[in-house]
């Protein structure tokens, strides 16, 4: 068996066709799971949130404050919905990395979606605090696949400069402190090397997470708001007391800087 041309370099960097659209598409998959499950069209709400953890949701449930939208289409995840503020919100759990991240994405924005919110767990490079801490991902290192579907090789991916400032801004007024700065986002977290963590070290990176790089990214090409939220609870199994992240697993916490963010892009939109 020959190889093909080209076959001693890795296809996630051939030459892509960015501005040619997708054969298969989130309407196609969300049109066809209502037909399969025989459900009524019915938009998610404006304001959705991605809780790879499942932490919240699981509070949320566990407290009678979100019910479950047995009208979601997802074939993977499942939608929950919950008042906050008296604005009604979308949560879905569980979506973890780059890649399934944006697949969810692709289809909360389908289905009505007008802004997304992530909160993702993640692990401490260099030191802002004593986790728990948040950090509002102003740039991801695309040290995963998911983004170089959508836009050609660079070394980060970005916040949009609409929200950056007005969140910033907004989480001032949260409990629980919220910096702003640099990830590195990966879809190998049991490749977190030594030589990969002093390689972020040296850039300044705050922590690793797994899915910010591919949401802003995902986010730039289709002209979409998205912000993403690293909640540091951990040392990458370095201490005893690693992963924990407070009274109801961070519930409370997470949900302030979710209205910080939510408040800042009202404001603005």
């Amino acid at each position: 068996m020959t190889d093909s041309p080209g076959a001693s370099s890795s296809p996630l960097f051939d030459a892509k066709e960015f501005d040619e659209p997708s054969v298969f598409t989130p309407e196609a998959l969300l049109e066809n799971a209502r037909r399969q499950k025989d459900l009524p069209e019915r938009s998610v709400p404006d304001i959705c949130l991605l809780d790879p953890d499942g932490d919240i949701v699981r509070q949320l449930k566990a407290t009678g404050e979100a019910y479950k939208d047995e009208t979601w289409p997802g074939y993977h995840t499942d939608l929950y919905r919950f008042e906050r503020n008296s604005e009604e919100c979308g949560i879905v759990g569980c979506a973890v990395g780059a890649s399934f991240a944006v697949l969810v994405a692709e289809q909360l924005f389908a289905a009505g979606c007008q802004f997304l919110i992530s909160v993702t767990s993640s692990g401490q490079i260099v030191p802002k605090d004593d986790p728990p801490y948040f950090i509002l991902i102003e740039r991801a290192l695309r040290d995963e696949g998911t983004s170089h579907h959508y836009r050609s090789t660079s070394r980060y991916a970005t916040l949009s400069d609409e929200l950056s400032a007005p969140i910033e801004e907004a989480c001032r007024t949260v409990s629980r402190p919220v910096y702003t700065g640099t990830t590195w986002t990966t879809d190998a977290p049991f490749r977190e090397t030594a030589t990969a963590i002093e390689c972020a070290k040296s850039d300044e990176i705050l922590a690793v997470e797994m899915e910010a790089a591919a949401l802003y990214t995902f986010a730039e090409v289709r002209e979409l708001p998205v912000v993403c939220f690293a909640h540091v609870t951990n040392q990458m199994g370095q201490t005893e007391d690693d992963f924990e992240k407070g009274h109801a697993a961070g519930r409370q916490d997470a949900l302030e800087v979710i209205d910080a963010a939510v408040t800042a892009w009202k404001s603005h939109n």
